[in-house]
């Protein structure tokens, strides 16, 4: 029970959106990485390094930005919301990471390690888009069209930040 109350409480909050962003940026990394991939030890820090770098500049971005909209300092209270952002972003970027740690120690191959990656990376959109989708009020086949349209519409942006980096 106190699983599946976690999950709705998860899926309730704001930070779904940030957790499908930096899945979007980790599968972005993932598929430029794999062209030519360093070994999975290299490729699990550069995952946690990116959801690293991408926190620090969600948090410093929004800093600035309340800062020049509001004319004052941020609060405590600003800081701690936007820092709980930036670490659900970070949580999408690095989650890839276990398989490559895991690839590391000799558990998974590291193309293996990718493929999962990717694929559970694009299943979590799915399955973010789904329970969007329910918690809207759609039913079950708009529901499971809504995910396969941002899983597909990911494997878009994947593709493309992959062309253009």
């Amino acid at each position: 029970m106190a699983v599946r109350a976690t999950l709705e409480a998860h899926l309730g909050s704001r930070q779904v959106g940030r957790v499908v962003y930096g899945s979007i940026i980790g599968l972005a990394v993932l598929v430029v990485l794999e062209d030519h991939p360093p070994n999975a030890a290299r490729v699990a820090v550069a995952l946690l390094l990116t959801g690293l770098a991408v926190a620090l500049a969600e948090i410093y971005s929004e800093v600035i930005g309340v800062e020049t909209a509001e004319r004052h300092r941020v609060t405590g209270r600003q800081l701690a919301e936007m820092a709980g952002g930036a670490c659900a972003v970070a949580v999408g970027v690095a989650f890839p990471a276990v398989f490559f740690l895991l690839a590391s120690i000799g558990v998974l191959q590291l193309g293996t390690a990718f493929t999962i990656a990717k694929w559970s990376g694009l299943g979590l959109i799915g399955f973010y888009g789904y329970w969007a989708a329910r918690f809207a009020g759609a039913p079950v086949d708009r529901a499971l069209a809504q995910a396969v349209i941002v899983a597909t519409v990911g494997a878009v942006v994947i593709v493309f930040k992959a062309l253009v980096h």
